[in-house]
């Protein structure tokens, strides 16, 4: 029986593979590049607002910080309590053209060892979780040059 891919969060990303992308939103008035998406009204305190417009983003930054989740973080985070918990590294990465930072999970198998400030990583498709009828489907960063 195959999946339904869903995306774990809806209208945050959209694509696969090189057409894969993170959706922002940018107001008219300030040109700010807000994600996750913002639908109602500009954020930046020093706007009067705009009309927002979606946007895809940079599918590739760099590395601003990053760190190691130990522990099984509690919900709406989704994992299955009969299993051993599996680490895996986050990644806070700036995307410069946008000036912002993005938090996503590293692909599986990159550990903090495997990371500097300053690398560059791209946003990829991946999979936050999945149950018998359901892959959800998030985002993960991986350095550049490293296939997954």
């Amino acid at each position: 029986m195959s999946r339904t891919r869903t995306p774990a969060v809806d209208g945050w990303f959209t694509g696969e593979g090189d057409g894969f992308r993170l959706l922002g939103t940018r107001c008219a008035a300030c040109a700010s590049v807000f994600f996750p998406r913002e639908d109602v009204h500009c954020r930046n305190p020093e706007c009067a607002g705009g009309a927002l417009e979606e946007v895809p983003l940079s599918r590739r930054g760099r590395i601003w910080s990053y760190t190691d989740s130990r522990y099984r973080p509690p919900s709406p985070y989704v994992s299955d309590p009969e299993l051993p918990w599996e680490p895996y590294a986050l990644i806070a990465v700036e995307l410069e053209s946008e000036r912002i930072v993005v938090l996503g999970q590293a692909v599986p198998g990159i550990t903090v060892a495997d990371l500097a400030v300053g690398m560059e990583v791209e946003a990829v498709p991946g999979v936050l979780s999945e149950d018998a009828e359901t892959t959800w489907t998030t985002w993960h960063w991986r350095p550049t040059g490293v296939t997954a």
